[in-house]
């Protein structure tokens, strides 16, 4: 039986990945900044002298938080549309390689009773993906790195390259079985080339810098706020709730971006789904 590291799994570009930060931490950094600036500007207002805070200096500072509203819109707007086409993308391709196992599955029942090992190993390589994927899930509850544990805890008894090797070494009879050959080594390739695209999606979809500078400018927002809103409980406790759901669009933003741990992980259904078929 031979380790998982060594050998590259099909969802190894997906299950490596290195995270850009746990979410609940980045979205308990955003809230503490853009509640801290609403303290910010409310502290501030009791020091600014009236004569510096009359009403065209008022009119002027709302023009431009109005400004960086809509800013602040746009790139909110651009990070939850990168995460969720990233999110869409993974799990497509979770589903793609379950439906090409599948059809190769059929085939080498059609092929006969020469392609039996070919459908063990088959039904091998699908239930050491579906232990990986779900090693990963269970990992994300320990707050550990997938990439550190998974590589250690997880065996797999062949992988992508063994069966293909297998398939290869198939030796046809007749057309039909010939045929069935080539399906087989198509799907096989397909399912390369799946991977191949995994690998092109294997770091962060969530910029860095447009992140930084999103929690920047509605730390700003808040700030403004904190100097036009009245010093009282009501006001702060509303203040307190709008940095809280800032905050928790930001944990979905980034916890779609980590398809494959956390609360918004990817389902394994199609793996199991392709298990109960295959093989048998």
């Amino acid at each position: 039986m031979v380790h998982a590291k060594s050998r590259r799994s099909l969802l190894d570009p997906f299950l490596q990945k290195s995270t850009l930060m746990e979410p609940l931490t980045i979205s308990l950094i955003t809230f503490a900044c853009v509640f801290g600036g609403t303290l910010v500007g409310m502290l501030l207002r009791m020091t600014i002298p009236e004569r510096d805070f009359n009403q065209e200096a008022q009119d002027v500072l709302k023009l431009a938080l109005g400004l960086i509203l809509t800013m602040n819109a746009l790139v909110l707007g651009l990070l939850i549309s990168t995460a969720k086409a990233s999110y869409d993308t993974k799990r497509g391709l979770l589903a793609q390689i379950a439906a090409d196992v599948i059809l190769a599955d059929r085939s080498l029942v059609l092929y006969g009773s020469d392609a039996q090992a070919a459908r063990i190993a088959l039904r091998e390589l699908v239930t050491g993906l579906t232990e990986q994927v779900q090693s990963v899930h269970d990992l994300s509850h320990e707050n550990s790195s997938p990439k550190l544990k998974v590589n250690s805890s997880v065996k797999v008894k062949i992988g992508a390259a063994d069966f293909y090797q297998i398939v290869r070494g198939l030796s046809p009879r007749d057309d039909a079985q010939r045929a069935l050959k080539a399906e087989l080594l198509r799907i096989s390739m397909q399912v390369a080339q799946i991977r191949a695209s995994a690998l092109t999606q294997q770091s962060t979809t969530i910029p860095v810098p447009f992140l930084i500078v999103l929690i920047f400018w509605l730390t700003v927002v808040f700030i403004g706020f904190g100097l036009f809103a009245p010093t009282n409980l009501t006001v702060l406790s509303a203040l307190s709730v709008c940095a809280l759901c800032v905050a928790a669009a930001i944990f979905l933003v980034v916890a779609m971006d980590e398809a494959f741990v956390g609360i918004m992980r990817i389902s394994t259904e199609p793996l199991r789904n392709a298990l109960a078929v295959i093989g048998k």
